[in-house]
């Protein structure tokens, strides 16, 4: 049997596993809108741990930040820094969100903020910017799954159908079981991706260099800029610290925003099981040590990939490792994708229906979620489409989408912290600081120090939100204290 064979047998059995284990979890969850959404908000410390862990290292870092390392060097330390900082916001934030969620019905980020600040065209403008946002994070997803696939199978499987294979399975178990095929499949896929990704993070380094010591030794030598911190751009210039400490600022904000992780909050639970995950999450970031390393050990070979994305693959199929070994390391960089790419399906056809159209039209619990499905289809295709055609680079494709949804930043604090935001100030602000991302988006060229687009877009928009909320009328007294329990000392 060749071994491009061997490989698919393996990662048949991997996706019918993952479909199988998508299938089941539904089967104890309701069926309303908070049981598809919110897994009726039964999430133990186990599922929430992995769910939060393994939907944020997707393709990006296990092709993407390996990519970066191989090419750009001491650059990707930025992923390192804001994995470990984004998290922390939770610790205060999460419990809030949740007993908000609990007591007002609210099961979407936009939910929370329309509902402080009562505007169908401010839910229905969340809605869009989040969409905007998952966009391009599904297309990088799919586009993983597809690299992968075809690189195993020595190109026997194209790019096209990869991504339509791993991706046909997950808007299966998301259409049929929702956020709780998301949670167990999660689990799964994330203790499976850690294992491998450890395996292979030593095994390379020591397998071409005889350890990691000496592999550093040898780039010190041969490539010193690449260990010269911020490392280089993807032209081979020296990168500038005002990009990359802006590139770690705007992943820190935007990390919360997610509504694909800022949901998680509200499928917890009690506040407990919320702090723990929060805690715990730092350990989760061990997983991108074995990544870089697999970048790192790839800059001093002989041969060049095709693209920088592709370098974990081009490594495995050139060390003649086993095909058992191949198609494992296939089955971890899928569910890397996978793990990242069915929460981002399920939300975004959750905030599409619940933010973006049900407070235009009166529909039934079982239209709403009737519809979600729908929608999940529609997005998975779009997403598919763009896979197709992409030709930026996948760290690059989240560094752009974090900018987008970092806008949500400063609605999601004054809906929490400040009395005095008010409606008119919170829209405009997000009108502004979103056309401003995107101007500097288009015209990077423009955006002084090289400071991430999304950086100079809530520097727009935290003044029009601050200046506009105190130019027009405060909230009524009555609304307030729906969200701000008595004696709260947040900001009046």
């Amino acid at each position: 049997m060749t071994r491009w064979v061997m490989v698919t047998i393996i990662i048949g059995i991997y996706l019918v596993a993952n479909l199988v284990i998508g299938l089941m979890a539904g089967r104890r969850s309701s069926k309303s809108v908070t049981g598809f959404v919110a897994a009726d908000r039964n999430f133990g410390l186990l599922i929430m741990y992995f769910v939060t862990g393994a939907t944020i290292f997707s393709s990006f870092a296990f092709l993407g930040a390996p990519g970066w390392a191989y090419s750009r060097g001491a650059a990707a330390f930025y992923i390192l820094a804001y994995g470990v900082l984004g998290m922390v916001p939770l610790y205060w934030m999460g419990p809030r969100i949740a007993a908000l969620g609990r007591r007002l019905g609210h099961v979407t980020q936009a939910q929370l903020i329309s509902g402080r600040f009562p505007s169908r065209t401010l839910s229905a403008l969340i809605a869009a910017v989040s969409v905007a946002a998952f966009i391009p994070y599904i297309t990088l997803q799919i586009e993983g799954a597809g690299i992968v696939i075809n690189s195993v199978t020595d190109g026997h499987i194209p790019l096209w159908l990869g991504g339509l294979l791993a991706y046909g399975i997950v808007v299966v178990y998301v259409l049929v079981s929702g956020v709780s095929a998301v949670g167990w499949t999660n689990t799964f896929q994330g203790v499976f991706m850690v294992v491998i990704a450890w395996a292979l993070g030593i095994y390379l380094p020591f397998h071409l260099y005889g350890g990691i010591g000496p592999m550093f030794e040898r780039i010190a030598q041969a490539r010193p800029e690449l260990l010269v911190p911020p490392g280089l751009t993807s032209t081979g210039t020296h990168w500038g610290w005002g990009a990359f400490s802006s590139y770690i600022l705007i992943s820190v904000v935007g990390f919360l925003m997610w509504p694909h992780l800022f949901m998680k909050a509200y499928t917890a639970k009690d506040d407990d099981t919320l702090r723990r995950t929060v805690i715990l999450f730092p350990t989760f970031q061990f997983f991108l040590i074995p990544i870089l390393l697999i970048g790192f050990s790839g800059v001093l070979f002989p041969q060049a990939p095709a693209d920088p994305d592709s370098i974990l693959p081009f490594l495995i199929l050139r060390t003649q490792l086993p095909s058992l070994v191949v198609g494992l390391f296939c089955a971890g960089a899928l569910a890397a994708s996978m793990s990242t790419g069915d929460a981002l399906l399920h939300a975004s056809a959750s905030i599409l229906v619940e933010d973006g159209i049900a407070p235009f039209t009166r529909m039934s619990d079982r239209a709403r979620r009737r519809l979600m499905r729908w929608l999940v289809l529609v997005t998975g295709a779009v997403a598919y489409w763009l896979a197709q055609t992409n030709t930026s680079s996948l760290v690059q494709l989240l560094a752009s989408a974090y900018g987008i949804i970092a806008q949500l930043a400063p609605a999601v604090f004054a809906a929490l912290y400040w009395r005095r935001a008010t409606t008119a100030g919170v829209l405009s602000g997000l009108v502004a600081g979103m056309l401003t991302t995107e101007l500097f988006r288009l015209y990077p060229a423009f955006a002084p120090f090289g400071i991430h687009e999304g950086i100079l877009g809530l520097l727009v928009q935290i003044p029009v939100l601050v200046a506009v909320s105190l130019l027009t009328r405060p909230q009524r007294q009555e609304h307030l204290d729906a969200f701000f329990p008595a004696g709260s000392a947040q900001t009046r």
